[in-house]
């Protein structure tokens, strides 16, 4: 007797979510501003971040503070329409606002270029509720590591 699905059977996929086609726009638009040669980074990623809800605006004003001040060698961009940091031209870490995806929480993620290996298994998306003291002095460490 064959297993049964455990999928709703009418349940149908309607492809990307609305909140997903938006980032993949905003890529293709951030690509085709950089091969034209008008991107100018940090004022792209100044704006996203004045587009965004209070909680996670203050959140991405306070990562862009941290990751200025604890790794010069990155060059801020956007990514998918989030804040986002370079390293020699390739995507490092980035800001992931709650609201953009309809999350409970905003993240702060890093890409295979981060130097943030530990063993076989490492962490490289943080979930971020508030930006305290603590959180924000780990991720100074985490920056600075991804950097190394």
């Amino acid at each position: 007797m064959a297993a049964k699905s455990t999928t709703t059977k009418n349940k149908k996929s309607n492809g990307f979510t609305a909140e997903e086609r938006a980032a993949m726009k905003a890529r293709a638009q951030e690509l085709k501003t950089a091969r034209a040669g008008k991107a100018d980074g940090e004022s792209d990623l100044l704006a996203k971040i004045a587009e965004m809800g209070e909680s996670d605006r203050y959140m991405a004003e306070r990562l862009h503070a941290i990751v200025k001040a604890s790794a010069s060698a990155l060059s801020p961009r956007t990514w998918y329409g989030m804040p986002a940091y370079d390293k020699d031209g390739k995507l490092l870490c980035f800001f992931k606002p709650a609201e953009k995806f309809k999350a409970r929480y905003a993240t702060l993620g890093f890409s295979d270029h981060a130097n943030l290996d530990e063993g076989a298994l490492w962490p490289v998306e943080f979930a971020l509720k508030d930006l305290t003291a603590t959180e924000e002095a780990r991720i100074t460490a985490l920056v600075k590591k991804a950097v190394s």
